[in-house]
């Protein structure tokens, strides 16, 4: 079992850097692949990003590529989304995932545990 724990979203205006973090409890954490999923009012939940177990692998959405950098740190079982250059359409409510299978996959049913999200607002 992987208890997920989101923090670092508020309020930020366009252009502006944004970190994100999550704390991850369980003893499997090290060997799981970690992601960073998005849902803004009345659409779908998004993939952002996803980090391997080694942190050697990673894959994003085109939509953050050049912007948005995910990293972990195995030994404080924390994962992080660096957020820079954010965009209105960034706004939405941003979740950390666990694939407990290891994968580096954009696809969220892979996905076995979910935080309870953090809210990220940008202004124009």
């Amino acid at each position: 079992q992987v208890h997920l724990v989101e923090s670092g979203g508020g309020l930020v205006q366009a252009g502006g850097s944004l970190r994100l973090s999550c704390a991850a409890s369980g003893p499997t954490f090290s060997s799981i692949a970690m992601g960073w999923f998005r849902q803004a009012p009345g659409k779908d939940r998004d993939f952002v990003a996803v980090i391997n177990w080694s942190g050697k692998s990673t894959y994003y959405a085109d939509s953050v590529k050049g912007r948005f950098t995910i990293s972990r740190d195995t030994a404080k079982n924390m994962v992080y989304l660096q957020m820079n250059s954010l965009k209105p359409e960034d706004t939405a409510v941003y979740y950390c995932a666990a694939n407990r299978f290891g994968s580096v996959t954009g696809l969220s049913r892979t996905y076995d545990y979910w935080g309870q999200g953090t809210q990220v607002t940008v202004s124009s």
